[in-house]
C-alpha cells in the first residue's frame, strides 16, 4: 500500500481519527492517501482547503478534465483513476471518457492540453497558449484556474507516488476493465 507505515484504524486517535472518520462519512472507507497523510494531518487539511478553493472557483466538469489531463501526464494512476471515475459517472459514459480529449469541443481540448503542458514543462507555456484560450472564450481568471489545478495536482500526485501509495482496491471493481487498464498509468491498483 505504501513505503511507510500507516496508522491502523484501531490505533487512530485525535486528528488522525477525525480524518479517518471524515473520509468514512464522505466515501464509506479510508483511502490509502489519507492513511499516508495521517503522518501530517495539518498538511492534508491544507491540501483539502487548497483544492476546495481551486475547484470551487471552476466548473466541476472543467476541473475534472484538467485534473485527469494532469494526472495522466504525471503517470499518477491514483489520481487518474479517481478523476476518470467522476467524469464517467457525472459527465460522460465509460466509453467516451476513455477517449478524452477526443470528442471534446476545442476549448475543453485546449484546457486539457494546457494542463499537460504545465505538468510536463511549465516554462514552455507561452503568451500564445493563453491567447489561444482567450480566443476560445476563456477569461484570464479561468486560465489561472486551469494552471492552479494542474500545478496543485503535481503536489498531490507526486507525494502519493513518491511514498509508494497504491490506488485503492475499490477501483478494480468500480471501473470498467478497459477504462481501468487505460488509466492505470503508473502504480498498480492495490490488490
Amino acid at each position: 500500500m505504501a513505503f511507510i507505515e500507516t496508522v491502523a484504524d484501531d490505533e487512530a486517535t485525535g486528528d488522525v481519527s477525525e480524518l479517518y472518520e471524515a473520509d468514512r462519512a464522505r466515501l464509506g472507507y479510508v483511502p490509502n492517501y489519507t492513511r499516508v497523510f495521517a503522518h501530517r494531518p495539518a498538511v492534508y487539511r491544507a491540501w483539502r482547503q487548497l483544492v476546495g478553493e481551486i475547484g470551487g472557483a471552476m466548473d466541476t466538469r472543467r476541473y475534472e478534465l484538467v485534473t485527469l489531463a494532469a494526472a495522466r501526464r504525471l503517470r499518477s494512476s491514483y489520481c487518474a483513476l479517481a478523476h476518470v471515475k467522476i467524469l464517467a459517472e457525472q459527465f460522460f459514459g465509460a466509453d467516451a471518457v476513455a477517449e478524452l480529449p477526443s470528442g471534446l469541443d476545442e476549448a475543453d481540448a485546449a484546457v486539457m492540453e494546457l494542463a499537460e503542458q504545465v505538468v510536463a514543462d511549465a516554462t514552455s507555456v507561452t503568451e500564445a497558449d493563453f491567447e489561444r484560450l482567450r480566443r476560445l472564450g476563456l477569461s484570464d481568471e479561468e486560465i489561472v484556474d486551469v494552471v492552479l489545478a494542474a500545478a496543485a495536482r503535481c503536489f498531490f500526485s507526486k507525494t502519493l507516488d513518491a511514498l509508494g501509495v497504491s490506488p485503492d482496491a475499490c477501483y478494480a471493481d468500480e471501473l470498467d476493465p478497459e477504462l481501468r487498464e487505460a488509466l492505470t498509468v503508473g502504480r498498480p491498483i492495490q490488490r
